[in-house]
């Protein structure tokens, strides 16, 4: 139902100072008389009103809700239901009008909170921004604290929306309730330029540990704002002890506080200054920042700024000096300002690597490539070079040192060394060894470093007394190499890196029964390597002192276990043949060699005791050689073994004396190579003509090889019937081998094996897809089920390589009795 027009209120107002009892028509009779009965209830009223509503006019209506509200002032359902009634007005008298019925209602009402927000509603459309304001500002003090939000929800976009001062003030009443929404109240006042307050402001959050971004900001991105405020607005901002503000205080808490954000604030301060036109107290800043960060990434932020500054500075000094150039203006005082500008610029630049060493020593001083280049950086300035190598050895924690420090002390005693000056070379060499390193490796390098560079000086005496000074120690030694606890210096003699050396040397230099003294002390410590026997012994050796040289490699084979003891064997084997020793001793040495030795090494050691008694001994005792090698070798050697085995029975012996290697080869190897092995003991049969006998080795053979993955075999016999057969054994050969597949076909584990190489031939050979062929247990069951005897027909070509399992084999009458022949 519409609300009442602008003319029937006129009416509606007439009828407050006098009723129009014409308005009563006698259907209003019962609730007249309602209201009579019950002057102080609201009932009969809202009976009538709603009796209005539903038959009455829109003046009848409005006169029944104002004689209500006038009879029960008090009354809220009354009074809402009359002001929900009214319509905004189009001139500013009505609306004036409609402002003066809510002002009634609010005399009795004013602790009704829908009827404000209505009635501020209402005024919010009115352009009275001191009404509206004074309004809101009457229902904060009339309604309790506890209702303020629903007329704050209405204040704030009027403050938004009044804007300047009014909105400033209004917050700041505003934030005394609600300080949670601080961040509106900043934007608020950046908005309006009022910079230190929104700073103040900042400061104020950040200082409560209570608060809580609505936005979902943290501590840092909010301090950051603020900084960017602070330089952003630096002239703007108002700072000093009467405002409480101190930029410089406030951005270096930050650089302490937040370390990884130390490039980005020191830039932000000096740019503070600079924007503040306080270049040399920016120029401080910079430099502070570049000689304090700890990150290369920081330092690059920091020096690209100062650089950029000095690079803007001196040009804006340029561009003067060609202004008055063309105007032909001489000022002396400027030009010599340029002049320190420019230098000023050109000396940061060179400056750059010295700054970037100093923040990678800074973050570890330790760190001795860095110290390496620090040197490197001044080139030919010896002083410097000087100072640097001292700052470096004070500033380095051996314990702690990143790189080889040894280096250090060699390149700075290699600096005086260059110099001409040895004394002090020695000096700091004595100065090093002393020096509690990492490792004993560093201090043993610096011993050799400092007898090099005596051997380069031509000072050979004093390098093997500076050896024999690093080596020196008890006669019996019972220190641990690696036991961290003891020092460099009480470990470095047993250094196999520093005997080596020293044992060079000397032997370069001396004679043979120093060398030879420093040899045993190597191996009264215990510290000998195999090399270290070889070398001892080739010395030996060159020195005519053969006996000598395999009591070393004996004493070597004592220290040294397999697989070392191999490699000396062979050594010491390969020099007592070449030296052409008795044959006894030879024997009792190879004798030792093979006792004890593992099989993966005995096939070398078996050739070679064998070769040496075809050469110097009785070929008999070397088939027997052989024979022992091939129980001894290990499972990969041993089908080879037996191929040289029966090479040299053959050609010592003749091929009948091979039978019985071959049937010790087929009973010792497995399926795989004992087929090869048939095959080829069937071939020399048939050589010597042994047609049966080449035939029942065949039939022996045929029991571990499936016709389907083993063709060639079944080729071979079929072309041996074709040649030396009848009809008979032809038939025989193959019932054979239906017999054999047979058997295969009931192997369950050949089986599985069977389908699973289809299935993987298949889609290379067929281009079949890999859904196609990957179906090995359906072909598994089919084959299963298939009677013996029976093979089903394939679709492609049968797989590859197949390991062939161990089978249960069905007797063969013309099989050859392998164990009969060794019997025999």
């Amino acid at each position: 139902m519409a609300a009442p027009s602008v003319s029937e209120n006129k009416s509606v107002l007439a009828i407050r100072g006098k009723p129009d009892l014409y308005l009563i028509s006698e259907e209003d009779t019962i609730y007249e008389q309602d209201i009579l009965r019950d002057p102080g209830s609201t009932k009969p009223w809202l009976a009538y009103i709603e009796f209005k509503f539903q038959h009455g006019t829109l003046l009848e209506q409005a006169f029944v809700l104002e004689r209500a509200c006038m009879q029960l002032p008090r009354s809220y359902k009354l009074w809402k239901m009359h002001l929900g009634k009214l319509n905004p007005a189009v001139f500013a008298s009505e609306y004036a009008k409609v402002n003066a019925l809510y002002e009634r209602a609010l005399i009795l009402l004013n602790k009704m909170p829908r009827i404000w927000e209505m009635y501020l509603s209402f005024l919010l459309l009115q352009p009275l921004v001191t009404l509206t304001r004074r309004t809101f500002d009457r229902a904060l003090r009339a309604l309790p604290i506890t209702q303020h939000n629903r007329i704050w929800a209405l204040y704030r976009p009027f403050a938004n929306s009044a804007s300047g001062s009014t909105a400033v003030k209004i917050w700041r009443r505003y934030m005394q309730i609600h300080p949670e929404d601080a961040e509106d109240f900043i934007e608020l006042l950046i908005e309006m330029k009022l910079y230190t307050e929104a700073v103040k402001k900042y400061m104020d959050i950040l200082n409560n540990p209570k608060f809580r971004s609505k936005h979902g900001k943290g501590h840092y991105q909010l301090w950051t704002e603020m900084v960017d405020l602070l330089v952003e607005h630096a002239k703007e901002v108002e700072t000093g002890d009467e405002v409480g503000i101190d930029v410089e205080k406030i951005i270096r808490s930050g650089i302490d506080r937040f370390a990884d954000q130390r490039g980005k604030l020191w830039s932000g301060l000096a740019t503070y200054w600079i924007t503040r036109g306080s270049f040399e107290r920016a120029r401080d800043i910079f430099e502070e920042g570049i000689t304090t960060v700890m990150t290369v990434r920081d330092f690059t932020l920091i020096f690209d700024s100062y650089a950029e500054f000095e690079e803007s500075i001196t040009g804006v000094l340029m561009e003067a000096a060609a202004v008055r150039s063309e105007k032909g203006i001489v000022d002396e005082d400027a030009d010599f300002d340029l002049d320190i500008r420019m230098m000023r610029f050109e000396q940061l630049m060179d400056r750059r690597p010295f700054l970037l060493n100093d923040v990678l020593l800074r973050q570890n001083p330790s760190n001795v490539p860095e110290w390496m280049k620090r040197v490197s950086l001044w080139g030919d300035n010896k002083v410097e070079v000087v100072q640097a190598y001292t700052d470096a050895i004070a500033a380095i924690q051996p314990k702690k040192a990143v790189g080889q420090f040894h280096e250090l002390w060699a390149n700075y005693a290699k600096f005086y060394e260059e110099g001409g000056d040895l004394r002090n070379a020695r000096i700091i060499f004595e100065k090093a060894v002393k020096v509690p390193f990492k490792s004993v490796a560093e201090l043993a390098d610096t011993w050799i470093e400092w007898a090099e560079m005596e051997l380069r000086n031509d000072n050979f005496e004093e390098a093997v007394k500076i050896m024999a000074k690093a080596v020196q120690a008890p006669k019996r030694s019972n220190v641990d190499y690696f036991d961290e606890n003891l020092s460099p210096q009480q470990r470095v003699h047993k250094s196999w890196k520093l005997w080596s050396f020293y044992v060079d040397l000397v032997e370069s230099v001396s004679t043979l029964e120093e060398t030879k003294k420093i040899y045993e002390r190597i191996f009264e410590l215990r510290i000998a390597t195999p090399q270290t026997v070889v070398n001892y012994a080739n010395l030996l050796e060159e020195n005519k002192y053969f006996e000598e040289s395999f009591k070393i490699y004996e004493r070597g084979l004592d220290l040294f276990s397999y697989p070392v003891a191999f490699e000396l064997w062979n050594l010491y084997l390969t020099k007592a043949v070449d030296r052409k020793i008795g044959i006894e001793r030879l024997r009792d040495l190879f004798e030792q060699a093979v006792e004890g030795c593992p099989p993966r090494f005995a096939k070398v050691l078996y050739l070679m005791y064998g070769n040496l008694e075809e050469e110097r001994g009785l070929a008999r005792h070397a088939m027997r050689i052989y024979e022992r090698a091939t129980r001894a070798v290990s499972d990969e050697d041993r089908a080879d073994m037996f191929n040289f085995y029966i090479t040299k029975s053959a050609s010592n012996f003749g091929l009948p004396s091979t039978r019985s290697i071959y049937e010790r080869a087929i009973a010792a190897l497995p399926d795989k190579d004992a087929r090869d092995m048939c095959l080829k003991f069937a071939d020399m049969e048939k050589r010597l003509g042994e047609i049966d006998r080449a035939r029942a080795i065949y039939g022996h053979a045929s029991q571990f090889c499936d016709p389907r993955t083993t063709p060639t075999f079944w080729s071979k016999w079929e072309a041996f019937e074709v040649q030396h057969g009848n009809e008979d054994t032809f038939k025989e050969m193959l019932r054979i081998k239906r017999s054999v597949q047979a058997q295969y076909n009931t192997d369950v584990n050949f089986i599985a094996s069977q389908a699973l190489a289809r299935s993987q031939a298949r889609p290379d050979e067929n281009g079949e897809t890999n859904e196609e062929a990957a179906d090995a247990m359906a072909a598994l069951e089919r084959e299963a089920r298939a009677p013996v005897g029976f093979v089903a027909a394939s679709t492609g070509p049968q797989g590859g390589n197949i390991k062939e399992p161990a089978v249960t084999v069905t007797e063969n009458p013309d099989a050859i009795d392998v164990d009969g022949m060794d019997d025999d």
